[in-house]
């Protein structure tokens, strides 16, 4: 089975301590998740039967709005451990761009950039490590309306890119830290 960093099958505001999402500024593109969890039903994986998964993600100004968390929590009901990762976007000034850093619980890690395009964020191909072996992958969040995004995840093969799944990330509760 592959594995990936979650953070891009699915996809997750206002927080307590936090500032509002900003209007305008580097994160304005991402602001419409913050303060809020979305959660999405991942499509069943070769070799896992009828194991149902879901995804959730919820998102956070941390340290005064200069970043943006991403906690995640991938649950199946075969009571299987869950797989928890978190991403933390950043502000790359002399790129000019969005960054990212992402790790989970099983030694993974990724890391790389959010291209604001229209009404999707682009997530350009990268690497997803884990045990010193490299997959490459890229995805995109599409708006689907002001409650939900779909996500779109896509793995680089010897033949060219190959679709891994599309899930549909729906809001539904605004974080609670």
């Amino acid at each position: 089975m592959r594995k990936l960093p979650l953070i891009f099958t699915l996809v997750s505001f206002p927080a307590l301590a936090a500032p509002a999402a900003p209007e305008s500024g580097p994160y304005a593109s991402m602001a419409f998740l913050a303060g809020s969890c979305w959660k999405g039903d991942l499509p069943a994986q070769p070799g896992q039967g009828d194991v149902k998964q879901t995804d959730e993600h919820c998102f956070t100004w941390v340290y005064g709005g200069r970043f943006l968390r991403d906690r995640h929590v991938v649950h199946a009901d075969n009571g299987r451990p869950d797989y928890v990762g978190e991403t933390v976007y950043y502000w790359d000034a002399p790129k000019k761009q969005i960054e990212y850093l992402y790790f989970e619980n099983q030694g993974g890690v990724s890391q790389g950039a959010v291209q604001p395009a229209a009404d999707t964020l682009v997530f350009p191909a990268t690497d997803y490590i884990e045990d010193g072996k490299p997959q490459t992958y890229r995805s995109h969040w599409q708006h689907a309306g002001s409650d939900a995004y779909d996500v779109v995840t896509e793995f680089k093969e010897d033949d060219g890119w190959k679709p891994a799944w599309t899930v549909r990330m729906k809001k539904t509760r605004a974080v609670s830290e």
